[in-house]
């Protein structure tokens, strides 16, 4: 099987994912796609006949978002014509898989050069929901409105999985919000030493003006009192009727019967609302001699895992064990672990769960300090990755994370 290398990683700073308030909220996906692919095309003197495909995610894929986000962007870019595009869809472990998926082709042989990454605006995703409710459209979760499937798997809200879990792990308010706190303080220590700055790549606006050129979202000012304040956002969400009768809180019931709690969850402690958009070059080892092309990291093993869709966030921790035995592997061998924080349950959990060193995960903050523009995360996270393993001097990074429906991707990264 042929090697899959990393030849380079960019990544937007993430705007705030509200419609006129975030930086980047009055541009089209398709220009933030267009962004990093062009950094990626200048920063390594890519000729872009050569690209065999550029392989997409995006999780909201209609409005502005729809169409192949992919493929419009590496026109939007200036590629040439003959560099296809695909967009997928893996809801939050999206742009995991895209690299994943690129990795496979290459090491497959079929390919030799591949471009991987995601783009979200999640500032449009409030207005795509408020024209279809305009329109009378109801919003459907998933599963819903198919009563064979919610029988077997009956489906929540993520949130509310959130606080379900961490009443069932002995996971209380003060420790969601101590892992919270840490990564607002792990984010701007970061920010401040310049660790983003080799991935980061200014978005300008169609006049050629900044449009955002740092991190928008992190709130450094952050205390464990002001977190103590706010209150849970999913409390009201858990007992909504959804119709006759049906909440989320009864869904999670009907598989765990006895389990009750109290919501812990709020704005402090979950990922953030974001905008932003990051892409892999990733190429045969051919196809660098060829192109006088340096590696920065091999892509060593991926995998893919499901779970239990009632609680839907409880994947990371098989697919990232899934993932160290293809590898061969163990969890004392990795230098740099990256679980994205939908909620702080979810990393407090994965850390428990693996009994992990607490200064290897999410060394630079995590995504309740920098937020979670869905579909591009992942491949963000594998770019961080990167350059703390370059920073640090580690050899191996391992990146997972919750996805909607109970899945979770995961991949190991070798530096060079």
């Amino acid at each position: 099987m042929a090697e899959a290398y990393i030849i380079d990683a960019v990544r937007t700073p993430r705007g705030i994912g509200k419609p006129g308030k975030g930086a980047l909220s009055h541009l089209h996906p398709q220009h933030l796609g267009a962004t990093v692919l062009k950094a990626l095309k200048e920063r390594n003197n890519l000729d872009t006949e050569t690209v065999d495909d550029v392989v997409w995610s995006t999780s909201v894929q209609k409005g502005k978002q729809g169409g192949d986000v992919g493929r419009m962007s590496a026109l939007a870019a200036g590629y040439s014509t003959k560099a296809s595009g695909i967009t997928l869809d893996r809801f939050c472990g999206g742009g995991i898989s895209s690299v994943n998926i690129a990795a496979a082709s290459v090491m497959s042989g079929m390919e030799d050069c591949v471009i991987a990454g995601g783009a979200e605006m999640m500032s449009l995703h409030a207005s795509m929901a408020a024209e279809e409710a305009n329109a009378g459209l109801k919003p459907l979760g998933m599963g819903a409105g198919n009563p064979a499937l919610d029988a077997l798997h009956p489906q929540s809200n993520q949130g509310v999985c959130g606080d379900a879990i961490a009443a069932l792990e002995g996971i209380t308010r003060a420790d969601v919000d101590a892992l919270a706190l840490e990564s607002q303080r792990r984010a701007d220590i970061a920010i401040q030493e310049g660790r983003f700055n080799n991935s980061l790549v200014t978005v300008y606006n169609e006049d050629g003006s900044v449009a955002l050129d740092h991190e928008e979202f992190p709130r450094p000012q952050t205390t464990a009192e002001g977190l103590a304040e706010l209150k849970p956002s999913f409390g009201a969400i858990a007992d909504f009727d959804l119709g006759g009768g049906v909440t989320f809180r009864k869904q999670i019931q009907r598989r765990y019967p006895d389990l009750q709690w109290e919501p812990i969850h709020h704005a402090g402690n979950s990922s953030g609302v974001v905008d932003g958009a990051a892409a892999l070059l990733i190429t045969s080892k051919n196809y660098a001699d060829k192109h006088g092309l340096k590696p920065r990291a091999r892509i060593v093993a991926y995998a893919n895992e499901g779970d239990d869709p009632t609680l839907m966030l409880n994947a990371p921790v098989p697919a990232a064990k899934k993932v160290l035995a293809k590898a061969g592997l163990n969890k004392n061998d990795i230098d740099v672990w990256e679980i994205n924080e939908a909620f702080a349950v979810v990393a407090e959990k994965f850390i428990r769960d693996l009994d992990l060193d607490r200064s290897k995960v999410n060394i630079n903050g995590g995504a309740c300090a920098l937020g979670h523009p869905i579909g591009a995360t992942g491949s963000m996270l594998i770019g961080t990755a990167l350059d703390e393993l370059e920073r640090s001097g580690g050899r191996f990074g391992l990146v997972t994370m919750c996805a909607a429906g109970g899945m979770a991707p995961a991949i190991i990264i070798e530096r060079i």
